[in-house]
């Protein structure tokens, strides 16, 4: 029998929360040993409805009778709301405007440098701009979101904006493949991975029954960035040309962060011990900020596989959507135009989503809306992918369902997750996604080849195999969390 004292925890809370910490009882759990590893079991009733807003499931296994239920407790009081928590999610989404908005608009830059400074080059080589671009962005989580826990929101995001538009300036000068990948691939990458774990998990600090709500309502910034980059784009390649049309953009990106530094802020963070040497620092920043248990566990791999899949899936199609839609013959400013469309729809697909995973169970929507992307994938794009008409529909529908995959993907692994272990669960799971997008983006390069019909139907028949991936690991995790009965999870 192991005894664990909450006060262990070390954690700086506000004078509220140590108060409710230190007059509740002390946890007492049973540790055994599994053939995945150690689970902690609890001696509460397996029978008991589940709320996993303020609880963490894991099920090893549910054909099993005397398996149950395994509840790990958390007894951390959450706003749920107020001033501080609101501007914070403000904070949040003007923040994410510029950084999941980069990745929401990679298909106009891409489709641009493909004709013009890059026309010589091959479209696989093109992609690993955008592969690189990606890897370093959700690899750098990792290192991000141990900063996180460690200093809050302000430090590691005055890093990434410095990062950012360092990135977006230089890409505006960038001429050859190596330039793109050094630059934006790179600089731009990293800026964007030491925004997104503060950005997103300032946001877990204020919320727990209403954390998918208020996380999809952050997320919609990268949605909101997605129609106004595009647009600014657009229209600024013709008259100023690209290397100007990069420095307004980033212009505009960095008065978003400047925003977004001065609202985002923690709640609480991890109290630590000053770094006097740089082995120690080694230490906690290198070999400490990766989760080493995480990869026993059943519920948090796959989880982690279901979202590297399903989001380089999204990534894929909005890299190469543009360039599809000028192979079928249509204009530049058409095919700009179909990633506004989509980027507006995801903004809805955000936000409702997320309302009704509070509601519903957070895995039960996601899942639900994944499945429906890969129908509309295969019922519109592939067979009538000539028609403009369908290209406007598919847009608009893959748009609102797609938007659940990057709102719904933080808030699934916080599920699973201690609300103290969330930035470096959520880092660790993000690095994960980085490799598993640098294998499979230059992939879908390859796959495209001449850029002929054939070689892009085979493309969108590869990223519907993607989510069909993603949407078999999101199942394997929600049984292994609370098997295949029907119930809010």
């Amino acid at each position: 029998m192991l005894i664990i004292n909450k006060e262990s925890l070390k954690l700086q809370f506000p004078p509220a929360v140590r108060k409710k910490q230190q007059e509740s009882n002390e946890a007492t759990v049973e540790l055994s040993a599994t053939n995945s590893g150690f689970t902690l079991n609890p001696l509460s009733s397996p029978d008991e409805d589940i709320d996993n807003t303020t609880r963490n499931i894991d099920q090893e296994s549910s054909s099993s009778a005397s398996s149950g239920f395994n509840i790990i407790s958390e007894d951390l009081e959450f706003p749920e709301g107020g001033l501080k928590a609101y501007l914070t999610v403000f904070g949040s989404f003007m923040g994410l405007i510029p950084a999941f908005g980069m990745i929401n608009s990679v298909g106009a830059i891409e489709a641009y440098v493909s004709v013009h400074q890059l026309a010589d080059v091959s479209t696989s080589t093109v992609s690993w701009i955008f592969s690189i671009y990606t890897f370093i962005a959700y690899s750098s989580c990792i290192f991000s979101g141990t900063f996180f826990d460690r200093k809050g929101t302000f430090r590691p995001m005055l890093i990434g904006s410095i990062a950012f538009c360092a990135g977006v300036f230089a890409t505006a000068n960038a001429e050859t493949v190596y330039q793109f990948i050094l630059s934006f691939g790179v600089v731009v990458g990293f800026g964007t991975g030491m925004l997104i774990s503060p950005l997103i998990g300032s946001v877990s600090h204020y919320f727990s029954k209403k954390r998918a709500a208020a996380t999809s309502i952050a997320t919609t910034g990268g949605s909101f960035g997605g129609i106004v980059m595009p647009l600014m784009l657009r229209k600024m390649y013709d008259t100023v040309g690209f290397p100007w049309a990069l420095r307004i953009l980033g212009f505009f990106c960095m008065a978003c962060l400047i925003i977004s530094l001065t609202f985002t802020k923690e709640r609480f963070r991890q109290e630590t011990e000053p770094i006097e040497s740089f082995q120690k620092l080694l230490k906690v920043y290198v070999v400490d900020v990766f989760d080493y248990k995480s990869l026993k566990e059943l519920k948090f791999m796959s989880c982690a596989f279901a979202i590297a899949l399903t989001e380089c899936s999204l990534v894929i199609v909005l890299v190469y959507f543009p360039s599809y839609a000028i192979m079928r013959g249509n204009s530049d400013n058409t095919a700009y135009m179909l990633i506004i469309v989509s980027n507006a729809s995801a903004i809805v697909g955000r936000y409702i989503p997320g309302l009704i995973a509070d509601s519903f169970g957070r895995f039960n929507v996601v899942i639900g809306t994944i499945s429906i992307c890969g129908v509309v994938t295969l019922a519109l794009w592939l067979p009538f992918g000539d028609s403009l008409k369908v290209l406007y529909a598919f847009a608009s529908l893959y748009g609102f369902f797609s938007g659940s995959i990057l709102s719904l993907s933080p808030v699934c692994c916080g599920q699973i997750s201690r609300t103290e272990e969330f930035g470096r669960r959520y880092s660790t799971m993000y690095l994960i996604v980085s490799l598993t997008m640098l294998g499979l983006i230059p992939v879908a390069g390859a796959i495209i080849g001449d850029g002929s019909v054939r070689g892009y139907n085979n493309f969108i028949g590869y990223s519907v195999a993607l989510l069909v991936a993603g949407i078999t690991c999101y199942t394997v995790c929600r049984h292994a969390c609370v098997g295949f009965r029907w119930c809010k999870f």
